[in-house]
């Protein structure tokens, strides 16, 4: 049986029919004979200041998802930038709340969570943003996986970025356990050193087990994600490290969850409770940090534009008044095909 990370253990819920899963597991194996486990990139380590900075790594991402504790089903995308140049600083975060009707399958948190944040990475490379990550760590595994390819080789392929796994729990295979991974954080022979190699029963090496204190029993484990070594992920990994979970990762889970809390006062889990709306309404709620009542009112118009001429440009504008749930209704469908929704 695998391990899961205590995110996942909060999240299980009905799983999906066989054929979903064979369907999962037939993209699985296709998108797994893609990764790369060299290093596949333009730019080096940091190393003396004499080397031209453009050459270096400089910009190191984090990835994370959140679930809302009230409503499992409201998750919260993060996606934050560190400048390895200058002292970890966060150039920048950027968040999407969605509701997730997918649940969470043991060896499938791909399907459940990478949709948001390649939504998140594609946002950023569309505005050509210039603090795009050069590596982007992820809150999963790589191939530290019972079928070798976790959310961070899942994610790396899909958007073709170099990726590094980071999991707080270990994952059961091939011979490796929680039982034999303490025995060795423990053994006299390593209590001094910082990583241990992941050594599968088959010879394989799966990952590395990382602790930021001489003696912790608590470390964190790194895989490789998509182009990027074992080696080189390592030490990206440590250059980040400030307490256990390396700085992107740590920063990416805080600010998610922040998010989330934020959201929660602005909408209370009542309210949420009562949203029974179309998923496009509903991420427009949320993405305007908007108070949505469970009754609403909205007056609907069309507006012909020359950036979008067919089709027309569905703008729905809601406003904070009681009125019939038919009235509600109507206005999920016709934001079906919204083009921009706007509050009042």
């Amino acid at each position: 049986m695998e391990g899961i990370n205590e995110k996942e253990e909060s999240e299980q819920g009905p799983g999906p029919g066989s054929v979903e899963l064979g369907r999962w597991t037939e993209i699985q194996d296709t998108l797994k004979k893609r990764v790369i486990t060299v290093d596949d990139f333009p730019w080096r380590l940091p190393s003396p200041p004499s080397e031209s900075q453009q050459q270096q790594l400089k910009y190191v991402g984090g990835v994370d998802v959140s679930f809302s504790k009230e409503d499992p089903s409201m998750a919260c995308g993060s996606l934050v930038v560190l400048d390895l140049l200058h002292d970890l600083r966060l150039v920048y975060r950027e968040f999407t709340c969605v509701r997730l009707d997918i649940p969470y399958v043991p060896g499938f948190l791909a399907f459940r969570e990478a949709p948001i944040l390649v939504n998140l990475l594609e946002k950023m490379k569309k505005e050509a943003n210039p603090f795009y990550p050069q590596v982007l760590m992820v809150d999963g595994n790589g191939l530290l996986h019972p079928r070798g390819f976790g959310l961070a080789s899942h994610l790396g392929v899909i958007a073709d970025i170099p990726t590094i796994g980071i999991g707080k729990n270990l994952h059961h295979v091939d011979g490796l356990t929680r039982s034999g991974l303490r025995k060795l954080l423990e053994d006299e022979e390593n209590r001094s050193s910082g990583i241990i190699t992941l050594r599968g029963n088959s010879g394989f090496i799966w990952g590395a087990a990382m602790r930021s204190n001489q003696g912790s029993l608590k470390p964190v484990f790194v895989s490789i994600g998509h182009r990027v070594s074992l080696e080189t992920a390592i030490k990206i990994v440590n250059m980040t490290c400030k307490f256990r979970v390396p700085e992107p990762i740590r920063q990416a889970d805080i600010r998610s969850r922040e998010h989330l809390r934020e959201l929660k006062l602005k909408c209370p889990s009542d309210a949420i409770d009562k949203w029974h709306c179309d998923r496009s309404v509903h991420s427009a709620l949320m993405a305007n940090n908007h108070r949505a009542p469970s009754l609403l009112t909205c007056s609907v118009y069309h507006n012909l534009t020359t950036e979008c001429p067919s089709p027309w440009r569905l703008r729905l504008c809601i406003t904070r008044v009681h009125t019939s749930s038919e009235v509600w209704s109507i206005a999920c469908m016709l934001a079906r095909n919204a083009r921009e929704v706007h509050f009042m």
